[in-house]
């Protein structure tokens, strides 16, 4: 079963290419992630590397709305036999063609190689969306909502990772950057903010689908939660009743039941009577208008008084 961040990218690669500012800001994304640039002779070129054969298949396209003709060529390279996964690689020729390719994707510029400056190329809203969906194309993931929630982009560009922090901040999120390795890693944590991403990137079946396994998973935690808190109110209960039934009994061995004040002599020995019955019916069996609430709060009073009265019996001896 193919995993839920495969799940989102089978999705996102199936969108319709926008906007020509906004294939420009995908494919640059894209080449972020899982680009270089080789050089040969002297000439410039570039190899794009990725582990999804759909998402090669998307960039190739991407780079073939662009005006310039570039000469290509394909090739998977199988990986070691425990990763059981081929890297499907582009690789675009050195030529002229490549190097105004690369100007004007804005991975060269005047002064050489452009590290993650691309603010140029998403000042609009729309290139921002379209940014953000080829940076997780490329080097996205996300985990399962069943489990803990997790969402991450991982670069080996520190630069790139600051810039990818500042546009998801456009769009009101907060992630975080912390190092792996010698990796950068944009990451979100909460619910809310991932299904805020996933609109933002287009992914709207894997939103809904994370959306709904969310609801389930709080209520089943919300359900978790008041079972304990009832689990733990009856154990306290059941502890302050064994605790008053022995110093009830520790008094009455010790022939001390009648110096406590009559209401709570009366509850002692109700107790005593019945030490098995829940304070509901032991409350009923007052003559008097006794509630539950009420019965409870005699007996935490029997506790201190019962408890000061042996005390002095033992200083006494």
């Amino acid at each position: 079963m193919a995993s839920f961040a495969t799940q989102v990218k089978n999705e996102l690669v199936k969108l319709p290419m926008e906007s020509p500012c906004c294939v420009g800001a995908e494919t640059l994304a894209l080449f972020r992630m899982g680009g270089s640039m080789i050089l040969e002779r002297g000439r410039v070129g570039a190899l794009f590397q990725t582990k999804h054969a759909a998402i090669a298949h998307r960039f190739l396209s991407l780079v073939r709305k662009n005006e310039i003709k570039l000469l290509t060529e394909t090739g998977v390279q199988k990986t070691s036999k425990l990763q059981r996964k081929n890297i499907y690689q582009l690789k675009f020729l050195p030529s002229e063609e490549s190097v105004a390719w690369l100007k004007h994707l804005g991975i060269l510029g005047v002064e050489g190689f452009n590290r993650g400056s691309d603010r140029p190329f998403t000042k609009r809203r729309c290139c921002q969306r379209a940014y953000l969906r080829g940076a997780f194309l490329g080097g996205g993931s996300v985990n399962r909502p069943e489990g803990r929630y997790h969402l991450e982009l991982v670069t080996a560009n520190p630069e790139f990772s600051s810039f990818l922090k500042e546009v998801m901040g456009n769009f009101e999120l907060a992630p975080k950057i912390t190092e792996r390795k010698e990796e950068e890693v944009v990451y979100l944590k909460e619910g809310d903010a991932i299904i805020h991403f996933l609109q933002i990137i287009g992914a709207h079946a894997a939103l809904l689908n994370f959306e709904n396994v969310r609801i389930l998973k709080e209520r089943r935690e919300y359900v978790n939660r008041t079972m304990n808190c009832e689990i733990a109110n009856v154990q306290k209960t059941v502890d302050a009743a064994f605790r008053q039934l022995q110093l009830i009994q520790a008094l009455d061995e010790a022939d001390l039941l009648d110096r406590l004040p009559l209401p709570l002599r009366e509850a002692a020995l109700l107790r005593l009577r019945y030490p098995e019955e829940s304070l509901k019916d032991l409350a009923s069996r007052f003559s008097g208008n006794l509630s539950k609430s009420g019965l409870n709060h005699r007996f935490k009073k029997l506790e201190q008084v019962g408890k000061e009265i042996l005390e002095r019996m033992e200083k006494a001896e």
